[in-house]
Order: structure tokens, then sequence, then C-alpha cells
């Protein structure tokens, strides 16, 4: 290769780094909702017994995750993302982050009580809302927001594990559904979700 040539190569290379960069810094940091039917209403029970409904949230961003506290590993990897991202997201921007409402609505609702709801959330953001409730209220919440779960067994019948959608929802003031990351994605991914979106 001459002399000539390995220049051209070089600066190719350079330019394309340049464009993915570019790119990777012009993508919407997460997927786009707005317009979908997504969301609705929903009469719950809080991590203290107090009954709940999508109403008490208005005027709030929602953060929301569906997922159940003995999930071995992905809910509380999840949430711990959505935790630490919502943390920097406050951290930075204080009166922005005070608008969002952190919230874990579990899909295991005969073993999620409101002890093991309690127990769950107060591990994560100490502003996170963990909610329950009877069988029928959840599985109305879970086909309001598009949510799939479904019992899987093991070997210990009282041991089963709850195969489910793991998304991280975010809903705007209104109620209206805004954007969401899919499962795999950090806590920087949330804060950026964030940073895009809460006004």
């Amino acid at each position: 290769m001459t002399r000539r040539s390995l220049w051209i190569v070089l600066a190719i290379t350079a330019l394309l780094a340049i464009g993915l960069a570019w790119l990777r810094l012009s993508v919407p940091p997460a997927g786009n909702l707005a317009g979908s039917s997504l969301g609705g209403a929903f009469s719950l029970v809080n991590q203290d017994g107090k009954p709940v409904t999508d109403k008490d949230f208005a005027g709030k961003y929602r953060l929301m995750y569906f997922g159940y506290t003995f999930c071995p590993d992905v809910c509380p990897n999840d949430v711990g993302y959505i935790s630490r991202g919502l943390a920097d997201f406050e951290k930075a921007n204080g009166t922005r982050g005070a608008q969002v409402v952190p919230l874990f609505i579990t899909v295991d609702p005969e073993r999620d009580d409101v002890a093991s709801v309690k127990a769950f959330v107060s591990a994560f953001h100490p502003r996170l809302v963990g909610l329950t409730g009877s069988p029928a209220a959840v599985e109305a919440a879970q086909k309001a927001y598009g949510i799939y779960a479904k019992k899987v067994a093991t070997s210990d019948p009282g041991n089963y594990l709850v195969d489910h959608f793991a998304v991280i929802y975010l809903f705007g003031p209104t109620g209206e559904p805004i954007a969401f990351l899919p499962h795999g994605s950090t806590a920087a991914d949330v804060t950026a979700m964030l940073e895009a979106h809460v006004g």
C-alpha cells in the first residue's frame, strides 16, 4: 500500500468514526410511544396498604416497571437501573427530577402481598412506589399497559417463576404514553430518557 493510499484509508476510518459518534448522539435514547393506546386507569394498593389509582399520579411523569419481588435477577437489576438513573437525573435536575414518580407494579399478586412489595421497594429508590392488588386488578393493569406475564413451573410448585415483558415505560403528567426502554437498558439510558422527555 502506498503512503497516499494509507492516508486515504485513515481519513475514511476517521470519517466513519465521526459519523458513528454523531449517529449515536442523534438517535433518540428511547423508543417512542407517543400516540399509542397504552396506559389508562388502574386501582391497586401501595406498599403501605393504601388504595391507589392512576389519578393519584396526575401532574407527574410516571417511570413504570412491571415485575415481581421473587424474580431472581432481571427485575432487581432493572429496578436498580431505574433507581440509579432517576437518582442521577435528580442530582443534575432537582426540579425536573421531583416531577418523576417511579412505580413498580407486580405481575405476581399471589405472592406479592403488601409486606413483600414494601420490603422489595425499600431496597431501591426512596420514592419508589410499589403496587399490588387482587389478581383481577393486577391483570387489568397489565392489559391496559400491554404487559404479558405467565407463570412458569419449576421443580418446586411454590417456587414458580413468572415470564413477563420487561420494559421501562415513561408516561406523562396526564397519563399519556411517551417513551420506553427495552430489557437490557442501563441506568445511563434511563437518565437519557428522562433528560429527553421530562419538561
